[in-house]
Protein backbone atom coordinates (compact mmCIF):
# COMPACT_ATOMS: atom_id res chain seq x y z
CA UNK A 1 0.00 0.00 0.00
CA UNK A 2 1.18 3.82 -0.91
CA UNK A 3 0.73 6.42 1.39
CA UNK A 4 1.08 9.79 0.43
CA UNK A 5 2.85 12.22 2.63
CA UNK A 6 0.90 15.53 2.99
CA UNK A 7 3.00 18.14 2.45
CA UNK A 8 3.16 19.81 5.76
CA UNK A 9 4.19 16.31 7.27
CA UNK A 10 7.08 16.28 4.02
CA UNK A 11 7.86 19.69 5.46
CA UNK A 12 8.46 18.28 9.20
CA UNK A 13 10.27 15.38 8.20
CA UNK A 14 12.79 17.04 5.89
CA UNK A 15 13.17 20.02 8.30
CA UNK A 16 13.16 24.17 7.54
CA UNK A 17 14.83 25.01 4.24
CA UNK A 18 18.07 27.05 4.13
CA UNK A 19 18.97 29.74 2.10
CA UNK A 20 22.25 29.37 0.74
CA UNK A 21 25.55 31.08 1.77
CA UNK A 22 25.93 34.34 -0.01
CA UNK A 23 27.94 34.75 -3.18
CA UNK A 24 31.46 36.72 -2.14
CA UNK A 25 33.83 37.78 -5.07
CA UNK A 26 37.27 38.75 -3.50
CA UNK A 27 40.12 40.42 -5.46
CA UNK A 28 43.05 38.32 -4.77
CA UNK A 29 43.63 34.92 -3.70
CA UNK A 30 45.03 36.80 -0.38
CA UNK A 31 41.68 38.14 0.17
CA UNK A 32 39.97 35.01 -1.05
CA UNK A 33 41.86 32.70 1.61
CA UNK A 34 40.58 35.19 4.52
CA UNK A 35 36.83 34.85 3.23
CA UNK A 36 37.16 30.77 2.30
CA UNK A 37 38.53 30.45 6.03
CA UNK A 38 35.25 32.30 7.78
CA UNK A 39 33.19 31.07 5.57
CA UNK A 40 34.69 26.88 6.13
CA UNK A 41 32.15 24.40 4.53
CA UNK A 42 29.66 26.89 3.65
CA UNK A 43 31.15 27.99 0.25
CA UNK A 44 33.88 29.39 -1.08
CA UNK A 45 34.47 33.05 -2.47
CA UNK A 46 35.14 33.73 -6.44
CA UNK A 47 38.54 34.96 -6.72
CA UNK A 48 39.18 37.37 -9.72
CA UNK A 49 42.86 37.47 -10.26
CA UNK A 50 44.30 34.11 -11.36
CA UNK A 51 46.92 32.23 -9.88
CA UNK A 52 50.42 33.92 -11.75
CA UNK A 53 48.60 37.00 -11.92
CA UNK A 54 50.07 40.37 -11.72
CA UNK A 55 48.26 42.56 -9.26
CA UNK A 56 48.31 45.96 -10.38
CA UNK A 57 47.24 45.08 -14.14
CA UNK A 58 44.38 42.55 -15.05
CA UNK A 59 41.63 42.15 -17.33
CA UNK A 60 38.81 40.96 -15.93
CA UNK A 61 37.09 37.84 -17.93
CA UNK A 62 33.01 38.26 -19.13
CA UNK A 63 32.77 35.13 -16.12
CA UNK A 64 34.65 37.35 -13.70
CA UNK A 65 32.20 40.67 -14.54
CA UNK A 66 29.05 38.06 -14.35
CA UNK A 67 30.38 36.62 -11.06
CA UNK A 68 30.79 40.58 -9.45
CA UNK A 69 27.56 41.44 -10.83
CA UNK A 70 25.62 38.72 -9.20
CA UNK A 71 27.84 38.29 -5.85
CA UNK A 72 26.07 39.90 -2.71
CA UNK A 73 29.60 41.08 -1.34
CA UNK A 74 32.95 42.13 -3.06
CA UNK A 75 35.85 42.00 -0.69
CA UNK A 76 39.34 43.45 -1.77
CA UNK A 77 41.96 45.80 -0.99
CA UNK A 78 41.06 48.75 -2.68
CA UNK A 79 42.19 50.33 -6.06
CA UNK A 80 45.75 50.76 -4.27
CA UNK A 81 46.42 47.54 -5.14
CA UNK A 82 44.00 46.36 -7.60
CA UNK A 83 43.40 49.56 -9.92
CA UNK A 84 41.77 47.31 -12.53
CA UNK A 85 38.66 46.48 -10.53
CA UNK A 86 38.27 50.37 -9.31
CA UNK A 87 35.48 50.77 -12.00
CA UNK A 88 33.76 47.91 -11.69
CA UNK A 89 33.53 48.12 -7.75
CA UNK A 90 32.08 51.64 -8.28
CA UNK A 91 29.24 50.75 -9.39
CA UNK A 92 28.65 48.65 -6.48
CA UNK A 93 27.05 50.19 -2.70
CA UNK A 94 30.03 51.33 -0.78
CA UNK A 95 28.07 50.01 2.15
CA UNK A 96 26.29 47.15 1.66
CA UNK A 97 28.39 45.93 -1.54
CA UNK A 98 31.80 45.87 -0.89
CA UNK A 99 34.66 45.80 1.36
CA UNK A 100 37.96 47.75 0.98
CA UNK A 101 40.48 46.22 3.49
CA UNK A 102 42.21 49.08 3.08
CA UNK A 103 40.16 51.45 4.68
CA UNK A 104 38.77 49.18 7.61
CA UNK A 105 39.25 50.40 10.85
CA UNK A 106 42.15 49.15 13.16
CA UNK A 107 44.41 48.17 10.17
CA UNK A 108 47.90 49.05 10.80
CA UNK A 109 48.69 50.85 7.42
CA UNK A 110 51.55 52.79 6.40
CA UNK A 111 52.86 55.71 3.91
CA UNK A 112 53.73 54.88 0.29
CA UNK A 113 56.96 55.26 -0.64
CA UNK A 114 57.10 58.80 -3.30
CA UNK A 115 59.08 57.28 -5.71
CA UNK A 116 56.49 54.03 -6.08
CA UNK A 117 53.77 56.91 -5.61
CA UNK A 118 52.89 56.84 -9.68
CA UNK A 119 55.18 53.98 -11.05
CA UNK A 120 51.70 52.93 -12.93
CA UNK A 121 49.49 54.74 -15.15
CA UNK A 122 46.76 55.64 -11.73
CA UNK A 123 47.65 57.24 -8.26
CA UNK A 124 47.91 54.80 -5.83
CA UNK A 125 47.52 57.42 -3.25
CA UNK A 126 49.90 57.79 -0.21
CA UNK A 127 49.13 54.40 1.61
CA UNK A 128 50.95 51.21 1.20
CA UNK A 129 48.89 48.55 -0.63
CA UNK A 130 51.17 45.36 0.78
CA UNK A 131 49.36 45.40 3.93
CA UNK A 132 49.10 41.82 4.49
CA UNK A 133 52.96 41.32 4.97
CA UNK A 134 51.78 42.55 8.57
CA UNK A 135 50.29 39.55 9.84
CA UNK A 136 48.71 41.96 12.65
CA UNK A 137 46.33 42.89 10.15
CA UNK A 138 45.03 39.19 9.32
CA UNK A 139 42.67 39.16 12.77
CA UNK A 140 41.30 42.88 11.72
CA UNK A 141 40.45 42.03 8.69
CA UNK A 142 38.87 38.34 9.95
CA UNK A 143 36.86 40.68 12.11
CA UNK A 144 35.11 42.84 9.66
CA UNK A 145 34.52 39.95 6.80
CA UNK A 146 32.94 37.82 9.08
CA UNK A 147 30.18 40.61 10.82
CA UNK A 148 29.50 41.43 7.31
CA UNK A 149 28.86 37.55 6.59
CA UNK A 150 26.74 37.27 9.31
CA UNK A 151 24.55 40.28 8.22
CA UNK A 152 24.37 38.69 4.89
CA UNK A 153 23.80 35.55 6.63
CA UNK A 154 22.31 35.68 9.90
CA UNK A 155 21.82 31.73 10.62
CA UNK A 156 25.21 31.30 10.08
CA UNK A 157 26.90 33.92 11.77
CA UNK A 158 27.93 31.81 14.79
CA UNK A 159 29.52 29.26 12.09
CA UNK A 160 31.29 32.88 10.83
CA UNK A 161 32.99 34.25 14.03
CA UNK A 162 33.81 30.72 15.19
CA UNK A 163 35.95 30.47 12.07
CA UNK A 164 36.92 33.73 12.24
CA UNK A 165 38.41 33.07 15.46
CA UNK A 166 39.95 30.01 14.79
CA UNK A 167 41.59 31.44 11.78
CA UNK A 168 42.77 34.52 13.99
CA UNK A 169 44.76 31.83 16.25
CA UNK A 170 46.45 30.22 13.26
CA UNK A 171 47.54 33.80 12.69
CA UNK A 172 48.77 34.47 15.72
CA UNK A 173 50.47 31.65 15.93
CA UNK A 174 52.00 32.09 12.73
CA UNK A 175 53.22 35.67 13.52
CA UNK A 176 54.80 34.67 16.84
CA UNK A 177 56.88 31.98 14.91
CA UNK A 178 57.74 34.40 11.92
CA UNK A 179 59.01 36.74 14.77
CA UNK A 180 61.42 33.78 16.78
CA UNK A 181 62.59 32.64 13.23
CA UNK A 182 63.88 35.86 12.11
CA UNK A 183 64.89 37.91 15.94
CA UNK A 184 68.56 36.99 14.91
CA UNK A 185 68.87 38.67 11.85
CA UNK A 186 67.63 41.91 12.56
CA UNK A 187 71.02 43.67 11.77
CA UNK A 188 71.19 41.78 8.55
CA UNK A 189 70.91 43.80 5.37
CA UNK A 190 69.22 42.26 2.16
CA UNK A 191 68.61 43.21 -1.39
CA UNK A 192 64.94 42.80 -3.19
CA UNK A 193 63.49 43.23 -7.00
CA UNK A 194 61.56 45.97 -5.76
CA UNK A 195 59.97 47.56 -2.55
CA UNK A 196 57.25 46.33 -1.63
CA UNK A 197 58.52 45.02 1.55
CA UNK A 198 58.00 47.91 4.19
CA UNK A 199 55.20 46.08 6.19
CA UNK A 200 57.01 43.09 6.82
CA UNK A 201 60.67 44.48 7.62
CA UNK A 202 58.50 46.77 10.49
CA UNK A 203 56.72 43.99 11.94
CA UNK A 204 59.79 42.09 12.34
CA UNK A 205 62.45 44.38 13.20
CA UNK A 206 64.57 44.20 10.47
CA UNK A 207 66.23 46.64 8.50
CA UNK A 208 64.69 48.05 5.47
CA UNK A 209 65.41 46.44 2.44
CA UNK A 210 67.75 47.50 -0.37
CA UNK A 211 65.55 47.30 -2.88
CA UNK A 212 66.51 47.22 -6.91
CA UNK A 213 63.64 49.36 -7.89
CA UNK A 214 61.04 51.34 -6.43
CA UNK A 215 58.23 49.37 -7.50
CA UNK A 216 57.40 46.35 -10.26
CA UNK A 217 56.79 48.18 -13.29
CA UNK A 218 59.54 50.13 -13.31
CA UNK A 219 62.89 49.75 -15.68
CA UNK A 220 66.33 50.33 -14.01
CA UNK A 221 68.38 53.02 -15.61
CA UNK A 222 72.16 52.33 -15.57
CA UNK A 223 72.16 55.13 -12.99
CA UNK A 224 69.72 53.09 -10.86
CA UNK A 225 72.15 49.96 -11.32
CA UNK A 226 75.34 51.67 -10.17
CA UNK A 227 73.60 53.31 -6.92
CA UNK A 228 71.99 49.78 -5.59
CA UNK A 229 75.33 48.04 -6.62
CA UNK A 230 77.11 50.70 -4.70
CA UNK A 231 74.34 50.60 -1.40
CA UNK A 232 74.91 46.97 -1.47
CA UNK A 233 78.52 47.52 -1.34
CA UNK A 234 78.24 49.81 1.67
CA UNK A 235 75.39 48.09 3.37
CA UNK A 236 77.78 44.47 3.74
CA UNK A 237 74.22 43.14 2.79
CA UNK A 238 74.58 39.03 2.91
CA UNK A 239 71.92 38.27 0.32
CA UNK A 240 69.78 39.09 -2.56
CA UNK A 241 66.73 38.17 -3.76
CA UNK A 242 64.81 37.45 -7.21
CA UNK A 243 61.04 38.27 -7.00
CA UNK A 244 58.90 35.30 -8.37
CA UNK A 245 57.43 36.07 -11.72
CA UNK A 246 60.23 39.03 -12.65
CA UNK A 247 63.30 38.32 -14.39
CA UNK A 248 66.12 37.49 -11.94
CA UNK A 249 68.39 39.04 -14.22
CA UNK A 250 68.67 42.30 -12.12
CA UNK A 251 69.46 40.71 -8.96
CA UNK A 252 72.41 38.94 -10.40
CA UNK A 253 73.55 42.34 -12.38
CA UNK A 254 73.65 43.95 -8.94
CA UNK A 255 75.60 41.64 -7.14
CA UNK A 256 78.36 40.68 -9.61
CA UNK A 257 81.39 40.63 -8.45
CA UNK A 258 80.40 40.72 -5.05
CA UNK A 259 80.28 38.55 -2.42
CA UNK A 260 76.52 38.49 -2.17
CA UNK A 261 74.58 35.34 -1.97
CA UNK A 262 71.70 35.34 -4.47
CA UNK A 263 69.17 34.05 -2.23
CA UNK A 264 65.45 32.19 -3.19
CA UNK A 265 62.57 33.76 -5.09
CA UNK A 266 60.67 35.68 -2.81
CA UNK A 267 56.96 35.45 -3.35
CA UNK A 268 55.23 38.78 -1.49
CA UNK A 269 51.73 38.05 -3.30
CA UNK A 270 51.62 34.60 -3.10
CA UNK A 271 50.90 34.33 -7.11
CA UNK A 272 53.70 30.74 -6.84
CA UNK A 273 51.16 29.67 -4.30
CA UNK A 274 48.14 27.03 -4.58
CA UNK A 275 44.73 29.55 -4.27
CA UNK A 276 42.82 27.62 -1.20
CA UNK A 277 42.11 28.94 2.49
CA UNK A 278 45.72 28.34 3.89
CA UNK A 279 47.32 30.47 0.80
CA UNK A 280 47.80 33.27 2.92
CA UNK A 281 49.24 30.98 5.14
CA UNK A 282 51.75 29.66 3.28
CA UNK A 283 52.37 32.70 1.37
CA UNK A 284 54.03 34.36 4.55
CA UNK A 285 55.53 31.18 5.98
CA UNK A 286 57.20 30.73 2.43
CA UNK A 287 58.27 34.39 2.57
CA UNK A 288 59.79 34.23 5.68
CA UNK A 289 61.66 30.70 4.89
CA UNK A 290 63.13 32.32 2.08
CA UNK A 291 64.52 35.26 3.97
CA UNK A 292 66.25 32.85 6.85
CA UNK A 293 67.42 30.28 4.47
CA UNK A 294 69.89 32.74 3.14
CA UNK A 295 70.15 35.32 5.50
CA UNK A 296 71.10 32.60 8.28
CA UNK A 297 73.78 31.72 6.01
CA UNK A 298 75.22 35.09 6.28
Amino acid sequence: MRFLLSAALLAMLTGPAHAAPPQIVTDTAISGALVSQIMGDLGQPHVLLPTGSGVHHYQMRPSDARALQSAQLLVWFGPQLTPWLDRAAGGRDDQAGQLQLLSVPDATLRALNPADAHHHDHDHGDTDPHAWLDLSNAPVWLDHIARRLSELDPPNAAIYADNAAAAAREYRALDERIAATLAPLEDADFAVFHDAYGYFTDRYGLRPAIAVLPGDATSASAARVQAVRAQIAESGARCAFPEYGHDPVLIRTVTEGTDVTVGGELDPAGAGVPQGPSHYLDTMRGLADTLSGCLDKG
